[in-house]
């Protein structure tokens, strides 16, 4: 890899040139290795596997390499204080959810229990010892050759390649369209995407920043005939640092053969260096005869009235909907802009308010959070949902070019945005019933008992509690 590439990669996941410095060079200390010390292979090997070496693998978006021993030992120190940022932005691995509030059942967590932590501070303390190889427990996570998340996609769609000066401002716009080559319809399980870029040149930002130009890119499968296919609901958009979208199973989005994919909304940024770029996106398909019998929709909510003040921290905003049907809600993603370091999901139901899920935000590192299938908020219809928003516009947040300026609603980076993109499928009152009789069963709840996201899961017969749906607000 050149020296200028692995330069602004390092850069890119907030590492400075001194910090580089102080951490590439193995310590000398070993301490002897008891029975009972933290050895890289049977303790912290395992973490590093499952939560780390997706990205920290050659030719990734990670500065360096963590499958060996040979490769982490160097980094030991930085891996320690990074794992240890717990509530700060710049926490590694980087899933923002607080563990001491609401629902804490997500697909693809990476993040580390308190223990884990505590181990690798530990082993690091002790000289970071190897131990011996026989010790190591069975890999419970490869690490896809192909660098997909998602594994091997079924087919890559790449968008047009787009050239991004050295030094620009931000530009928003239409880039073109791709056709797919599908010969026959197919339903897309998931969606992995990611930039490709070259550049030319050494890196001159210490953030995510240096490595893309890609802020976010909205992608839109069309049929042959031009037309969005109605049926395929909401396709999620790309942003910076985005983890793959799996869908609800039973809503796989519909592919048509001969469709192409426009790109109408783009925005992109310069990153110091002139590079050429271009989204890849992987498709997962569904097996052939595969139909689905829902349609993800997007539950917001939204605001527009945000009113960024300069030089001022843990600026709070709300922003509110009412949910018109029965509704399961499959994901949770907070989505802000540079101000933007918190947000919380509130259900609020009659006179119960419950916090769904807390998130931090990294303007670097746009997280997709999947709720598990026993923890998906199950919401009577009637539900207002809330979300508030925390911003911090002053020096102290690295993200935020300059909080000498105001901000409000916008596309650019240096404008704001508060939106959760929560997908979610609506459910008629026997889907409804039937979710939450099957969810009592599978937790074990006794009569009048619930659980987070679920205010009418220990009754029975939640039509007694539910006011009817008007004529025009029927379940799908």
């Amino acid at each position: 890899m050149p020296a200028s590439s692995f330069r602004g990669r390092c850069f890119a996941a907030g590492l400075t040139a001194a910090a580089i410095a102080m951490i590439a060079a193995p310590a000398a200390a070993q301490s002897a290795e008891g029975a009972d010390a933290v050895t890289y292979h049977r303790d912290i090997a395992p973490i590093l596997e499952r939560s780390c070496q997706n990205c920290h693998r050659p030719e990734s978006v990670a500065p360096m390499s963590l499958l060996t021993y040979e490769d982490v030992r160097p980094w030991a120190r930085s891996i320690k204080y990074r794992t240890g940022r717990v509530g700060k932005p710049d926490v590694m691995p980087p899933w923002y959810i607080e563990k001491d509030v609401g629902i804490q059942d997500y697909k693809g967590d990476i993040s580390l229990s308190a223990e884990e932590i505590a181990l690798i501070g530990a082993w690091v303390d002790d000289g970071a010892p190897r131990g011996e190889p026989v010790d190591r427990p069975a890999v419970t996570r490869v690490v896809d050759a192909s660098g997909w998340q998602i594994g091997e996609p079924d087919l890559v769609v790449r968008s047009p390649e787009i050239e991004v000066p050295a030094t620009a401002p931000d530009w928003w716009g239409p880039i073109g369209e791709t056709e797919t080559g599908l010969t026959e319809d197919r339903y897309v399980a998931a969606v992995e995407m990611r930039e490709a870029s070259t550049w030319e040149g050494p890196a001159e930002r210490d953030t995510i920043g240096g490595l893309y130009v890609i802020h976010h890119l909205v992608m839109l499968p069309v049929g042959p005939d031009g037309r969005p296919v109605e049926e395929a609901g909401f396709w999620p958009v790309h942003e910076v640092g985005r983890n793959p979208d799996v869908f609800h199973p039973d809503a796989g989005k519909l592919l048509k053969a001969g469709s192409k994919i426009l790109f109408p909304s783009a925005h992109l940024h310069s990153n110091g260096r002139h590079t050429r770029a271009q989204l890849e996106m992987g498709f997962k398909f569904h097996p052939k005869g595969y139909e689905p019998s829902r349609t993800v929709q997007i539950i917001g909510p939204a605001t527009v009235e945000l009113d960024i003040r300069t030089m001022e921290a843990d600026q709070e905003f709300e922003a509110f909907s009412t949910l018109m049907e029965h509704t399961k809600m499959m994901v949770y993603e907070p989505h802000m802009h540079a101000a933007g370091v918190r947000m919380c999901l509130d259900a609020i139901w009659q006179n119960n308010v419950e916090t769904l899920s807390c998130a931090g935000y990294n303007h670097n590192w746009v997280r997709v959070y999947t709720f598990e299938d026993d923890a998906a908020p199950l919401l009577p219809r009637g539900t207002i949902l809330r979300i508030r928003g925390y911003f911090d516009n002053t020096p102290s947040n690295p993200n935020v070019s300059d909080p000498r300026n105001w901000s409000g609603l916008g596309h650019r980076s240096i404008d704001n945005m508060m939106i959760n993109i929560g997908q979610a499928v609506s459910l008629t009152d026997q889907e409804f019933a039937d979710e939450m009789a099957a969810r009592r069963e599978r937790l074990g709840l006794a009569p009048g008992e619930t659980v987070i996201g679920c205010p009418l899961c220990g009754y029975p017969d939640p039509s007694e509690l539910v006011p009817a749906a008007a004529d025009n607000t029927g379940g799908q």
